[in-house]
């Protein structure tokens, strides 16, 4: 198959975050995405689209979404390559959805590097063409390279661990709005994990530390009181907030409008995040 312009990949994750942060890392290629709810849309898409990739929860579509989007066989012309999705990590799980004819499975917390790792591979084998690669995107006034987990901040290189790289492309996925500490939870810790201490706001501080932003006075990361963390996705030196328009689905820019001011103290220290 050639590609003529940009990749098309169809996403049904259950989780709202987990799509934002998907679209957000395909913006490291030349992806078009299309949202699908549930799976009569993924269906009808598959039929209308014609998407080069299906990324689909397994855990919410069942088998016959699964056979569905992996096509009449291996080797007909038709068939839709799949990256399955799954909370469960377990050896039964990757083998029947090997067997029901996914192409690659992913196990749910993932990096944002390595889902791109993924979807470049299937895509790259799919097609023709290879699928182009763009390391570096800008994320409001920063500049992120995930390759090599390096980070720009005005004339500043700052690095960054894996954990606070997909916070920060987690944070940034959902730029002006609001991310809580139970999503931030889940989306890095998987949703079995029980935390009482402040785990979240710890690598938080840790990565404003990084940016070199006082909570106090947000360039990037603002809190929200009771709430969570949200994205600044622009700064300047002088404190002042410059609006910028909506992210752009095969954009290598972030952008959003800001949605509202920072707050002036610093919430969670100490406290419980989270039983399940």
């Amino acid at each position: 198959m050639l590609l003529s312009g940009s990749a098309r990949v169809l996403v049904m994750v259950e989780q709202r975050l987990l799509v934002e942060v998907i679209k957000l890392t395909l913006n490291h290629g030349v992806y078009v995405t299309r949202e699908a709810q549930d799976v009569a849309e993924a269906t009808a898409a598959l039929g209308e689209w014609h998407p080069h990739l299906a990324v689909i929860d397994m855990d919410i579509g069942g088998g016959r979404l699964l056979e569905y989007l992996a096509g009449p066989g291996d080797s007909s012309p038709l068939r839709t390559p799949v990256l399955a999705l799954t909370w469960r990590g377990d050896l039964k799980t990757k083998l029947a959805a090997f067997e029901q004819g996914v192409d690659d499975i992913m196990t749910i917390p993932f990096s944002p590097e390595e889902l791109l790792a993924r979807v470049l591979v299937i895509t790259r084998r799919a097609l023709s063409d290879a699928a182009p690669f763009k390391p570096v995107q800008r994320l409001g006034d920063l500049e992120i390279d995930i390759l090599q987990r390096l980070v720009r901040a005005g004339t500043s290189e700052l690095h960054l661990t894996g954990l606070e790289q997909s916070l920060l492309y987690l944070l940034a996925a959902r730029a002006g709005q609001v991310v809580t500490r139970g999503e931030i939870l889940d989306a890095l810790w998987g949703v079995d994990y029980v935390s009482e201490s402040n785990v979240v706001d710890r690598h938080v501080r840790n990565l404003r530390t990084k940016l070199q932003n006082d909570w106090r006075k947000p360039r990037f990361i603002a809190t929200v009181p009771g709430k969570g963390y949200r994205f600044i996705p622009t700064f300047s030196d002088s404190g002042t907030q410059q609006s910028i328009s909506h992210l752009g689905t095969a954009s290598n820019t972030i952008t959003s409008p800001i949605a509202s001011t920072a707050s002036t103290s610093e919430p969670g220290v100490g406290g419980s995040i989270r039983s399940h």
